[in-house]
């Protein structure tokens, strides 16, 4: 199966406009970004106790009034202070009020008697620091999405999965950067700039969730909430060596954010997770599950050497995306050796055919008709905030004379979606091999077995460089389109100090194996690495 000559060709047409604005890119930066030496391009490390604990860790010594909540919110203050401007990852902060907040746990807990069992039931992150994506709301905070005309929007309310966290005790720092209308893969907008990443700020931290995974990795917050209708939890996750899980779809509300998928979009978007430690996913989910909590099987636990592991080191040769780096093709077989060889787990080298459309196969689920037969919302009319449309070509010409009020990703997502035409048989055609994958991975998987799968195929590359390769997220976007659980773990630093890592895929509803799999790996393979410490 295969694309027409007229849509390869266009495809082609894309890459080659992606490469000659990608050389624009790289002469901009020459500019902005003059080449300085690596260690003063690297966010200042931390041996600061409080900052390298888990949300879990930190929860406990908090009941047990071990520390002090007022101590924990300081410091992370103090790194923010320190880090963020080199990084611009946290784009509005609200200090006073997590101070406050604070001083209210730590009254609590002086005053209270509650045992720890209670409290750890009711408030399993008491005291813990969260950042948020600036696309969800958060009370008394922005909620742009990189939206010019929407700066001056701020939440009256908290988005779904922010209110379950503020509920189980969190305490949220501030919100962070994320790139237009979150349609792209990396963290840049009109509104507040570029984020860089901590381990080079030459080079990208991912999209959409970019400024959280910086931030994160960044030791500025601990736990986070991202989105995903493409990979924009996992590509972040991955470029600043952090965890992040993409969940099952349909199980944790995606109420509360902006932009919202609609129709036949909505079952593909999933909000999840984002840390530093793999220790804190399962009980991140459990809280952000809310009432969707009982379709998972987080109570089951099953022996990760027992689980049977599946890996494929590419996508089979599609000509829209770069080759897999050598290093990430090294750092897989690192795993899978050790998977044989010290836990002794039954591991599978497959072949699956179809994961080549992979890019093919995302369009045509996010170009699908709403089930009465209508359009889906159009990008356009996101970028007019549903007020008057965009119209992309005028934008493009404006973006030439440095007047546009949009990023050039934007403007070249709303061209191509005026090009690209819903076509049924097109569509039928590739509903069909998604419809076939799907089926082909369920049965592999079934209840017992995870997919190690690469993240991407560059580690983070120099800021720009998407404009060049725009199709490369079909690595993490085939994932929306079959709606499985998705892990996203690191397995350290590349010769250049660049994070490294895989995702792990798992059958529908079976989250608990893919949230194992990550404990296992990061005990195995040091999980994150302090930028700096190298």
């Amino acid at each position: 199966m295969s694309l027409s000559l007229t849509k390869r060709g266009l495809v082609l047409l894309m890459r080659t406009v992606g490469f000659f604005i990608g050389l624009v890119g790289y002469v901009a930066r020459a500019f902005d970004s003059p080449r300085c030496p690596r260690n003063s391009r690297i966010a200042q490390p931390t041996s600061e106790p409080l900052l390298l604990l888990s949300g879990v860790q930190l929860a406990r010594l908090i009941r047990r009034r071990k520390v002090k909540c007022i101590d924990v919110i300081n410091t992370y203050i103090t790194r923010i202070k320190e880090v963020n401007p080199m990084i611009n990852a946290i784009v509005k902060d609200r200090f006073e009020a997590a101070q406050q907040e604070a001083l209210d746990v730590d009254r609590r807990l002086l005053e209270e008697q509650e045992d720890e069992a209670t409290l750890e039931k009711k408030c399993p992150f008491l005291g813990v620091p969260l950042t948020v994506k600036e696309a969800f709301e958060l009370h008394g905070m922005p909620n742009s999405s990189g939206l010019v005309n929407r700066r001056n929007v701020i939440s009256q309310t908290d988005a779904a999965v922010v209110a379950l966290l503020k509920e189980a005790g969190a305490i949220p720092l501030g919100v962070t950067n994320c790139s237009e209308l979150c349609m792209w893969y990396e963290s840049s907008n009109k509104v507040y700039g570029r984020t860089n990443n901590p381990y080079d700020v030459q080079c990208i931290v991912g999209g959409s969730s970019g400024g959280e995974g910086c931030a994160l990795a960044a030791a500025c917050s601990v736990i986070g909430v991202g989105s995903d209708i493409g990979g924009s939890i996992r590509m972040p996750a991955f470029f600043n060596g952090i965890f992040g899980h993409k969940p099952t779809s349909g199980v944790v509300s995606n109420e509360g954010q902006f932009p919202m998928a609609m129709g036949a979009q909505e079952e593909f978007q999933c909000t999840g997770p984002m840390c530093r430690y793999a220790e804190d996913l399962e009980p991140m989910l459990r809280v952000m599950a809310g009432p969707g909590l009982h379709k998972l099987q987080l109570d089951k636990r099953f022996p990760v050497q027992k689980i049977k592991f599946y890996w494929m080191e590419h996508d089979g040769g599609s000509f829209l995306v770069s080759r897999v780096d050598q290093e990430l093709l090294q750092a897989q077989k690192n795993v899978v050796k050790h998977l044989e060889t010290v836990l002794g787990a039954s591991v599978r080298h497959v072949k699956l055919s179809q994961m080549k459309y992979s890019y093919q196969i995302w369009v045509t689920v996010m170009s699908a008709r709403n089930h009465d037969g209508t359009e889906s919302v159009k990008f356009q009319e996101l970028l007019g905030d549903h007020g008057k449309p965009v119209w992309p070509l005028w934008e493009l010409v404006k973006w030439v004379l440095g007047m546009s009020t949009h990023t050039i990703p934007s403007i070249g997502l709303g061209l191509l979606e005026s090009v690209l035409k819903h076509d049924p048989q097109t569509y039928a055609r590739f509903e069909e091999l998604r419809q076939v994958l799907r089926s082909e991975l369920v049965g592999m998987l079934g209840n017992d077995g995870v997919f190690l799968y690469p993240s991407h195929p560059r580690v983070a590359p120099k800021h720009h460089f998407p404009l060049t390769r725009p199709f490369n997220f079909a690595y993490t976007g085939i994932f929306n389109a079959l709606g499985f659980p998705v892990t996203q773990c690191p397995l350290g630093l590349n010769s250049k100090g660049l994070p490294l890592g895989i995702q792990v895929v798992a059958g529908p509803f079976n989250d608990h194996l893919t949230l194992a799999v990550a404990q296992y790996l990061e005990k195995s393979f040091g999980g994150w690495v302090c930028p700096g410490k190298a």
